[in-house]
């Protein structure tokens, strides 16, 4: 896995097991998922809320070990407000 890129595991609306990553592009993030491990991972055009915060946390643990840079976690926090008004961070 590339430097700019953060995978974590979690449970689909159907209770069924998936792996999410994020990759980071340039100025945006870039979803991907998969339901098993040698399943191609197929781009995920918009995800849902608990896939942002997901990364927001995976970006804050990164910051604090100096793996990510600071001003990430405020563009983080802007991209989520812009897409989801209203959430409480």
């Amino acid at each position: 896995m590339a430097k700019a890129e953060i995978s974590w595991k979690t449970k689909s609306p159907e209770g069924q097991k998936r792996e999410v990553y994020a990759q980071h592009v340039g100025n945006r993030w870039v979803f991907y998922d998969r339901e098993k491990r040698f399943d191609e991972w197929q781009p995920l055009p918009k995800p849902p809320l608990e896939d942002w915060l997901e990364l927001l946390d995976s970006v804050r643990r990164r910051i604090t070990r100096r793996l990510q840079k600071p001003e990430e976690e405020h563009r983080l926090k802007a991209e989520i407000l812009t897409r989801f008004p209203g959430t409480e961070l």
